[in-house]
């Protein structure tokens, strides 16, 4: 994908006045991958998808990438929410509890 990668150089802000809000957060400012609080994570299962799209459109952060073979999921971008699980007609996008693997 071609997004910015979160910056390791970041350091936290040591006061209000330092803090980025809303529209003023510069371009780029990803302190952490995922910004640390997502407990979900999304798996494909590339056998099933019919590549129909659906997930793709609901993301809300955009951060499913349709360029290859298959569709793959950018974790550093990827809240956790579901979404796309819940707009799957195929039910091939499962939630997993984030450290676990199936």
């Amino acid at each position: 994908m071609n997004k910015p990668k979160w910056n390791k150089d970041y350091k936290a802000p040591s006061s209000w006045d330092e803090m980025f809000f809303g529209s003023s957060n510069g371009v780029g400012i990803l302190p952490t991958p995922n910004s640390g609080f997502r407990t979900l994570h999304p798996e494909i299962d590339s056998k099933a998808c019919i590549k129909c799209m659906m997930c793709w459109v609901f993301c809300p952060e955009g951060c499913i990438d349709k360029s290859g073979d298959h569709l793959e999921i950018d974790m550093d971008y990827c809240k956790g929410c579901g979404i796309c699980a819940a707009e799957c007609p195929k039910n091939c996008i499962k939630m997993i509890k984030d450290g676990d693997t199936e």
